[in-house]
């Protein structure tokens, strides 16, 4: 699986991109046997329409693709992988007048198109590979593919093969590569270190818990990364129904969100002092099992009533945000796969975020428009504080309900982060259907936003 660019060749066809409201000006300057070929195909520009035009000797001597109208462009993704999904195998070099913004999204999506998850399986992307246009920076765009065919593969293996010790294969991997190190607390040594909650909850699998701590880059800002690592979530105690368990190997997703972004990161060299907190476990069911009606004591002091075992991502995140919060860097950035209520709230398009300060809203907005990954605020709604204050201990770890559950839970959560500057993500990280330049599964959310609008926030 290549998710690169690649080297023009002889056989290299120039691919023509050609918008819709514009195609009757476009066609009119071509050659007769052009404008007759694209008749006869029915050619109009329309998204998803990608054809190949003979020359002379009856091979292939160019390719068009349409690009469609605003209007249609305007509810689509990665309109030219429209294209790289419906062409032949074979190596094109695209011919367009499209803004450097929107021509690095656009070969960001192509280049997507050649993912596909083959670890179980022989199968394969599309075939239809992309010379690097000479307006785009092709080294960045080819770090950002990496990094989320990295998220894909990490989310769609199965907790067979991604349990916490599999987890923390892949962030020693992943710093082995750029030369980041990698400490990991594992099992007891969780009380012994003051991580009770990440103990807890994961006490009660096969394979212990674990904190994984990764550090890169030592000048700069001090950026640190938390990602919720729940490898498979059964419910606890509380036990899901069979359907919802279903796609609970992707609780982890926000820790392969937050890695796929360090790859970014490192790979990009950004001038930061990184620091990336993972908390793995599985929330298992067992005799040792934590229970509802446990009363938790955190790393930071404050209790926790547990109302329900199957909200335990904010409970193993809190232990970890807490530590990130002693080291007081200059921004702490969570991101989990929390809530069913932000899918609710939002669907699985888009990726709610949470900040109390409107400049870094506005600068991550911009930014998500820019590298096509969209975003979306939801406010830390203080006066809901109360609904996770329960009878006999400082938080509820499940507020009853049912109202406002991403909310009360990015509420939950900030209650850990007292020094810092803190943003939190409460994302989906799977795509349900296929869609151009999106494999069903697996998917990042945030990252690439997050990586075009890190330098703003940080004054790199």
């Amino acid at each position: 699986m290549s998710l690169s660019f690649a080297a023009r060749t002889k056989t290299t066809l120039p691919l023509h991109v050609v918008d819709q409201d514009g195609f009757e000006d476009w066609v009119a300057e071509q050659p007769d046997a052009t404008k007759n070929w694209l008749a006869t195909s029915g050619f109009t520009g329309a998204i998803g329409q990608a054809v190949l035009i003979p020359g002379e000797d009856g091979r292939a001597d160019m390719a068009v693709a349409g690009f469609g109208t605003a209007k249609t462009r305007a509810r689509k993704r990665f309109v030219l992988a429209t294209a790289a999904q419906s062409l032949p195998e074979g190596t094109y070099d695209l011919i367009s007048d499209l803004d450097a913004d929107t021509l690095a999204a656009e070969c960001f999506g192509w280049l997507m198109t050649g993912y596909a998850f083959d670890r179980y399986k022989q199968v394969s992307g599309a075939k239809a590979a992309l010379v690097a246009p000479s307006t785009v920076d092709a080294q960045r765009i080819e770090a950002l593919t990496q990094a989320e065919g990295l998220i894909r593969d990490l989310v769609n293996t199965p907790a067979s093969d991604m349990g916490p010790e599999h987890l923390q294969q892949a962030a020693e991997a992943l710093a082995d590569e750029f030369g980041a190190s990698c400490d990991i607390t594992i099992g007891d040594a969780l009380l012994e270190q003051n991580f009770p909650m990440i103990h807890a909850v994961g006490r009660a699998s096969d394979q212990a818990p674990r904190l994984i701590d990764m550090r890169w880059g030592s000048k700069g800002p001090r950026l640190t990364l938390v990602g919720k690592g729940v490898c498979f979530d059964t419910g606890g105690l509380d036990l899901k129904p069979a359907a919802a368990m279903a796609l609970m190997k992707k609780d982890m997703g926000g820790s392969a969100n937050v890695l796929g972004l360090a790859r970014m990161i490192m790979a990009l060299e950004l001038p930061v002092q990184l620091r990336v907190l993972i908390p793995a476990v599985e929330n298992a069911v067992a005799g040792n099992a934590f229970r509802p009606g446990d009363i938790l004591t955190s790393r930071k002091g404050l209790t926790v009533e547990i109302n329900n075992t199957d909200a335990e991502g904010r409970l193993v995140l809190a232990d970890a945000l807490a530590l990130a919060d002693e080291d007081a860097p200059d921004l702490i950035l969570s991101m989990a796969t929390l809530t069913g209520a932000a899918r609710v709230a939002v669907g699985p398009d888009l990726a709610p975020f949470y900040t109390d300060d409107d400049a870094t809203a506005q600068i991550l907005s911009a930014a998500a428009t820019k590298a096509a990954d969209p975003v979306w605020r939801m406010p830390f709604h203080e006066p809901y504080e109360t609904m996770i204050e329960p009878a006999y201990a400082d938080l509820d770890n499940a507020p009853s309900g049912g109202f406002a559950g991403s909310i009360t839970a990015a509420l939950f959560l900030r209650r850990f982060v007292t020094e810092t500057p803190y943003m939190h993500f409460d994302i989906y990280s799977w795509q349900p259907t296929k869609a151009p330049g999106r494999s069903k599964g697996g998917f990042g959310q945030g990252p690439r936003a997050l990586i075009e609008a890190l330098p703003q926030m940080l004054g790199l």
